[in-house]
């Protein structure tokens, strides 16, 4: 016996990725159906071999389904996920409204799985910012072994992260360039994207970071451990799909880098690719469709006493969205609902 599921914000990039996932990695569907939308009402998308038409999320009525995977945003979470989660249907968000919620579990299976435990005070459970859910997949096994004090991480984010409109302004800019007659200029991003890089994702926050940049440091917190320190600088780069960190973490104790290697290799949801010679490491455009959190130019830092240096990428709309919702889901599945 399956699950009856529901997909909210099908025709988004990260709604689509949902759909493909639970279709490659068989997740126990008895029946599902896809929300969007009045505006993309009838809109045609694929379920394995499947072709569905999206439904009216406005009026669609969740008494009987399991499970939602809501892609739709703030504004429209806050409506329609407490009536999803009132007629009994629990809901798993991409979006960043309730993460920061105490009542509402941020899940990383990889990581703090236990916390599933939770999602019965509201009958929600987050999901957690791109940026944030494949550094600590990397961070949790290095923690657990010896103990993070402080990370510093600069990310390199792909467009896609800003949805479909980052992504077809990176694509028409990149063509303007070769033809200057056909100006595009910056309107989802606050400078031009293609051939740049945008040191802002996010809102600025008072103390002179952005609200991407605070995800990073209260997330890692929250899914980690509260003790752990955190400073990040976000930036933008004209790379479709895919987003790098680069990653210095100090620790209370000394943990030697082929000791790290070594506990990374064995982890859950890491692919380690560090050889010390041209291309011996992974850049976004090679993660593109996997699984996995990908590390690569792990290497002792020697300006601190116990510190540690990595080079992480993975997929955003994988691992960093859909993939982790639908890890999240089966960590459902298979210990509290047992359906499946």
């Amino acid at each position: 016996m399956g699950y009856r599921v529901v997909v909210a914000g099908a025709t988004g990039n990260v709604g689509r990725e949902m759909l493909n996932i639970l279709s490659e990695r068989h997740f126990p569907v008895d029946e599902i159906t896809v929300l969007a939308s009045r505006k993309s009402l009838g809109t045609e998308v694929s379920f394995g071999d499947t072709t569905l038409k999206t439904k009216d999320l406005d009026t669609f009525d969740f008494s009987g389904w399991d499970i939602a995977l809501f892609a739709v945003g703030s504004e429209a979470t806050k409506t329609y996920a407490p009536k999803a989660a009132k007629a009994g249907c629990v809901v798993i968000d991409n979006s960043s409204l309730y993460r920061y919620d105490p009542d509402v579990p941020l899940i990383v299976p990889e990581v703090n799985a236990d916390a599933i435990e939770g999602y019965a005070k509201k009958n929600i459970i987050a999901n957690p910012n791109c940026s944030t859910a494949q550094m600590v997949v990397a961070l949790k096994p290095l923690h657990d072994r010896a103990t993070i004090k402080r990370v510093v991480v600069s990310t390199y984010q792909s467009v896609s992260g800003a949805g479909k409109e980052g992504i077809d302004e990176l694509w028409d800019q990149t063509k303007a360039i070769y033809n200057p007659v056909d100006e595009k200029p910056a309107k989802k991003f606050t400078k031009q994207i293609a051939f740049n890089v945008i040191p802002h994702i996010d809102v600025f926050m008072e103390d002179g970071s952005t609200k991407e940049e605070w995800k990073m440091v209260a997330e890692t917190k929250k899914i980690v451990d509260p003790k752990i320190k955190v400073t990040a600088t976000c930036v933008r780069v004209p790379v479709f799909v895919g987003h790098s960190e680069a990653v210095n973490i100090e620790f209370e104790e000394f943990l030697d880098e082929d000791e790290a290697r070594e506990i990374l290799r064995e982890a859950p949801g890491i692919m380690v690719i560090d050889k010390r010679e041209d291309g011996g490491y992974v850049s976004p455009v090679e993660c593109v469709g996997d699984f996995a959190t990908f590390i690569s130019r792990i290497r002792q830092d020697s300006t601190i006493e116990n510190g540690l240096n990595l080079w992480c990428v993975s997929d955003n709309l994988r691992k960093g969205a859909a993939l982790n919702a639908v890890q999240i889901a089966e960590l459902l599945g298979n210990r509290v609902l047992k359906k499946g």
